[in-house]
């Protein structure tokens, strides 16, 4: 588990923000559906990013960030990866998901993206990034090598070793944010996946932080949290 259910982004609201929100149920190719929830800016946005959440696929924390985005113009859907097991109803805090994470594929998940991607081109985005979480870091680091045309990928403590083998076909830049006190995430993991990875590409990990401390409870993480979201922005604003 990444978050706890009553968890927010650590990231501040912009005031008077003019932002569109919405839940949706996309289609993948291979005709799962599956839920979605979308935040855009009032103004067409050229700039898009699909969110990937932690095991537990899409909750309120997810549907947060997606509007933290679009407050700074950039259009963002996060979506759940439980369509072909548990249905697109929302679902409680109660929710057994890892039975649900069991059951899901590589294939599965990047086709879901590829949906997600589509939206957001027939919505205006000509750049279109994916920003991940735990299980959602390292299959957002694996949209990169999945012929997504993605401008570039955005993982946060993601297991790079679930990576490597299709590190040779990752084509876009890679931004890495790992936790140094990561009981799962090794530095010689991390290590591995920065020297095998030949695109553009940067590893950073932040001495002492646990796992998810990306998170407005864990307050003694605050400047890492700020760090590695200053970390995304710019990489955004850098490859769009």
């Amino acid at each position: 588990m990444c978050f706890d259910t009553d968890s927010e982004p650590p990231i501040p609201a912009i005031s008077g923000a003019s932002v569109s929100h919405d839940e949706l149920v996309l289609e993948a190719a291979d005709g799962n559906r599956f839920a979605a929830f979308a935040a855009t800016p009032d103004e067409t946005a050229t700039t898009g990013v699909v969110i990937l959440p932690d095991a537990r696929g899409l909750y309120r924390f997810y549907e947060e960030l997606a509007l933290r985005f679009a407050e700074r113009d950039c259009a963002a859907i996060a979506f759940d990866y439980f369509g072909r097991t548990a249905g697109v109803e929302k679902r409680g805090d109660d929710f057994e998901y890892m039975p649900h994470v069991q059951e899901t594929t590589p294939e599965g998940v990047q086709a879901d993206v590829a949906a997600c991607v589509a939206w957001l081109r027939e919505h205006g985005c000509t750049s279109v990034f994916t920003v991940g979480f735990c299980f959602g870091g390292r299959n957002s680091w694996l949209a990169a090598a999945w012929g997504h045309g993605l401008k570039g990928a955005v993982g946060f403590y993601g297991n790079p070793t679930a990576v490597m083998e299709h590190v040779d076909r990752i084509d876009a830049p890679i931004l890495a944010l790992q936790a140094g006190d990561d009981a799962n995430i090794t530095a010689e993991m991390n290590e591995a996946f920065d020297q095998a990875l030949t695109v553009e590409h940067e590893v950073v990990t932040y001495a002492g932080a646990p796992h998810s401390f990306f998170d407005r409870k864990q307050e003694e993480f605050a400047d890492a949290s700020s760090d590695a979201w200053r970390r995304t922005l710019e990489f955004i604003a850098q490859h769009a």
